[in-house]
């Protein structure tokens, strides 16, 4: 694949990250949790994890998708919480991915509860109150429920991207 087409490809996995994001703030959680969403955005990153051959493209979606979103609609304790989630998550699910002992779904998953552990962290490193990880439960079982259901979207998502010529051509199929 050449420079041009990658860039673009990049371009529309930003585009499609930043959209899921603005959309998912636009909608009632019906978590009893609060704080818990449901990630829609990172059913790109999945998707990405699994379309382009480095990682390091996934990393840079995320991030720039993280950097935009606060732009548009956060202050910096958005942009750190967002930033240690993401970190976790993305390390996670890199890391299982590269095992080829879990699915796709299980690799969303470990990324959902990741994302809301690394959130928490920081939380609690930001106010200095470690009772906040008394959450990680509460938010762990949220992570599981969102990260299984962007799980199987990814899969049905990736399934009909395989037949596109231009995926076929990133993975040298």
């Amino acid at each position: 694949m050449n420079k041009t087409t990658k860039l673009i490809l990049l371009g529309l996995f930003i585009a499609q990250s930043l959209v899921l994001y603005i959309i998912e703030g636009m909608l009632p959680v019906p978590f009893i949790a609060p704080g818990a969403k449901l990630g829609l955005s990172n059913l790109i990153t999945v998707v990405a994890l699994y379309t382009f051959p480095r990682k390091r493209d996934t990393a840079c979606i995320l991030l720039i998708r993280i950097i935009l979103a606060t732009a548009f609609a956060g202050g910096i304790n958005a942009f750190l919480y967002s930033l240690a989630g993401a970190a976790f998550s993305f390390t996670a699910m890199a890391l299982l991915m590269k095992t080829e002992k879990f699915s796709l779904i299980g690799v969303s998953a470990a990324g959902g509860i990741l994302h809301n552990w690394g959130q928490v962290l920081t939380a609690s490193l930001i106010v200095e109150n470690a009772k906040l990880l008394l959450y990680l439960p509460v938010l762990s079982v949220t992570g599981t429920g969102t990260g299984i259901l962007i799980g199987i979207t990814a899969n049905f998502t990736l399934r009909h991207l395989k037949r596109l010529p231009v995926y076929q051509r990133m993975r040298g199929q």
